[in-house]
């Protein structure tokens, strides 16, 4: 419960400074007198969730995104471990992916206006393209990185490729995987909205560039803050999805040092001593 409270102070205590340097209207270097107060945020964002406006808009944008990153997931994952699997995928794919590896997903619009038939179709193509990268690099790092050792005990015991394949190299690499979902959510919402900004008709982006094309603040705060809240829970659902399937690994966790006494007298057989119990205890609660 500490640590929950720690982050509801932290996060009263932002909103808290937000509000004193808009409402005295403070001038330094940053020009905080421009910024909306955190009660017209609040009066605007009321305002949308009573409209029907901002629902259409959340769901057009959860959609977008969901189905550009589950394609990237798949597709991701699966050529990520072809290319660190396979030789001859490796040199037919490898130079092709890492030529356009560095192009930012953004700067795909045009192709994707050019590309798609329908701007629906244009953004979800961005948000995939995001996403695939991250989940291919991490998925082959994880991959190559597996032991030999794993696969030759599966050889011995007499297992083929596709057994190697599920019981070796997915639930090896799935920390690995996870990591680069992680990244490839986070990058997929930068990706949707600005997607949306540019060509889209609905969205969360949309809505908040409208809004600042008419000088609407507070609401480009509203499409800032449900941005923030919609990328954190969709980021917090791939870690505890990431978690749960790989419940097997040992985790480590803060566990603040006990003061042990040394005992004077030397414990008696059978028992361990104070400071061993309480070692022992201490790595039990780390696995």
């Amino acid at each position: 419960m500490t640590r929950y409270v720690l982050r509801a102070v932290s996060l009263a205590a932002a909103l808290g400074l937000w509000q004193l340097l808009t409402s005295l209207n403070v001038d330094l270097w940053l020009r905080f007198s421009q910024f909306p107060t955190v009660a017209d945020v609040a009066h605007a964002f009321a305002d949308r969730v009573s409209g029907p406006n901002y629902w259409t808009d959340l769901t057009d944008s959860l959609t977008r995104i969901l189905s550009g990153f589950l394609l990237a997931a798949v597709l991701g994952v699966a050529t990520g471990v072809l290319v660190a699997r396979s030789r001859l995928a490796e040199d037919l794919l490898g130079p092709l992916l890492e030529v356009v590896r560095p192009i930012p997903a953004i700067a795909l619009v045009p192709v994707a206006i050019l590309l798609f038939p329908s701007n629906e179709q244009g953004i979800v193509f961005i948000t995939f393209t995001a996403a695939y990268f991250p989940v291919l690099v991490s998925t082959r790092h994880a991959v190559r990185a597996l032991p030999p050792a794993w696969e030759e005990a599966v050889r011995t015991m007499g297992g083929g490729r596709w057994r190697i394949l599920g019981s070796v190299v997915l639930p090896g690499a799935l920390p690995g995987i996870f990591g680069g979902l992680s990244v490839g959510i986070g990058v997929s919402w930068i990706c949707v909205i600005s997607a949306e900004m540019i060509s889209g008709q609905y969205g969360v982006g949309y809505r908040t560039w409208q809004d600042y094309t008419v000088v609407d603040y507070p609401g480009v705060f509203v499409g800032m803050v449900t941005i923030g809240v919609l990328g954190w829970l969709t980021s917090t659902a791939v870690e505890l999805l990431g978690r749960r399937l790989t419940r097997w690994l040992p985790r480590t966790s803060y566990v603040p040092a006990a003061r042990t006494r040394t005992p004077k007298r030397p414990s008696h057989a059978g028992h361990a001593p104070t400071a061993v119990r309480t070692e022992e205890a201490r790595d039990e609660h780390l696995v």
